[in-house]
């Protein structure tokens, strides 16, 4: 094993105290060697202890940092050790890891939290999320009226490439997960019918609850974990870049620059994505009568067409529109409001599609009590 390029000689001075005398090159690459032989030879000292670097010819930030630890916060009940001798760049490193320029070098240790100040908290965190909404919300319907003024300074070109992204590019997830959704509906409720000899029934629960509750849902459910978390982490990142603030000092308005084409690309295309959703959850429910039920494709087409009405398809696309522009303003409210890094856009994600998913949950639960007050 080759021999450190330092060396630490403990001498005992005139007056009883020990004087430990640093020579050579003490870089962190050795830091675990040289650290033992430090508190090795602090601990067999006798007396007060003073440090001499005097003789030290390379000291790196490792180095720096490891003494200055030790010098600091010896342990044992032992007061901070005086470092001596410095000369250099030696001495310049040393004052910059020199933590008592700054106050007491050790932290101190943090109050535990109480419940009021925990609730204190917690109601500040809200009030500052409710100011936010709101200035956003503000500057939402000051970009709306300049925007009907002046159309050509929405920035419509980028709609094209929104729709691809948020439409094509996930029909196929919409397709599949809306046809599992009609498949086990209809068999659960296949099995049930068929116990009190209710095949012919099975196309109108498959159809209502697929077009006026499962469809709408499941595809916004879908749509939020694509195109909503996208939004967020795309307008989040460029606010943490500072491109946001980029486009105000151009002159641009972030509002209808960014926000308006993701509204209305939403606003376009979930309905279209429904509409696909609630063909293929009652083709769901077609599969299972013809295979489990033996039932003719024609009568459970007929079944389907008696069941539901224009106003029951209307109402799923009436609850889609809203859907969708719940999501694309709350997922861009995030993404702008956005702090802190890398891991605020993580964070502003995550709050994006979980207020997101509660708002479309309490949206639908407000729409089937207002239906069903209207008797629709």
């Amino acid at each position: 094993m080759p021999e450190p390029g330092f060396s630490v000689a403990p001498q005992v001075t005139a007056d009883g105290s020990c004087r430990l005398v640093l020579a050579g090159s003490i870089t962190l690459a050795e830091g675990a060697e040289f650290w033992e032989r430090l508190r090795r030879s602090m601990a067999a000292a006798a007396g007060p202890i003073t440090v001499d670097v005097a003789g030290v010819t390379r000291l790196d930030g490792g180095g720096a940092a490891l003494l200055t630890a030790l010098a600091v916060n010896p342990g044992g009940g032992v007061a901070a050790i005086p470092i001596v001798g410095a000369t250099g760049e030696v001495a310049r490193l040393l004052a910059l890891y020199d933590c008592s320029r700054t106050g007491t070098c050790v932290p101190p240790e943090p109050s535990p939290s109480s419940t009021l100040g925990d609730i204190g908290d917690f109601a500040h965190d809200a009030w500052q999320t409710v100011r936010a909404i709101l200035a956003f919300l503000g500057d939402l319907v000051v970009g709306l009226v300049s925007a009907v003024r002046r159309p050509r300074t929405v920035h419509f070109g980028e709609l094209g490439v929104l729709c691809e992204r948020a439409g094509t590019d996930g029909l196929p997830i919409v397709m599949l997960i809306n046809f599992l959704v009609g498949v086990i509906l209809g068999l659960q409720g296949a099995i049930q019918l068929h116990r009190f000899g209710g095949d012919q029934f099975l196309a109108s629960l498959v159809g209502l609850a697929v077009i006026r509750e499962l469809g709408p849902l499941m595809t916004a459910i879908l749509v939020t974990g694509r195109s909503g978390a996208a939004y967020a982490a795309e307008l989040g990142t460029m606010t943490v870049n500072e491109e946001v603030d980029a486009l105000r000092t151009l002159g641009q308005d972030p509002q209808r620059f960014l926000v308006f084409p993701r509204v209305l690309t939403l606003l376009v295309v979930l309905p279209v994505l429904t509409l696909v959703g609630d063909l293929l959850g009652s083709l769901g429910g077609l599969c299972i009568a013809v295979w489990y039920l033996d039932q003719p494709v024609v009568v459970y087409l007929q079944s389907l067409q008696q069941a539901v009405s224009l106003g029951d398809i209307g109402t799923g696309l009436l609850k889609s529109f809203v859907f969708g522009g719940a999501i694309a303003l709350i997922s861009c409210q995030r993404g702008l409001a956005t702090r802190g890094g890398a891991d605020g856009v993580g964070r502003s994600t995550t709050s994006a599609v979980v207020v997101v998913l509660f708002t479309l949950v309490v949206l639908d639960g407000l729409f089937a009590w207002l239906f069903s007050l209207l008797d629709w």
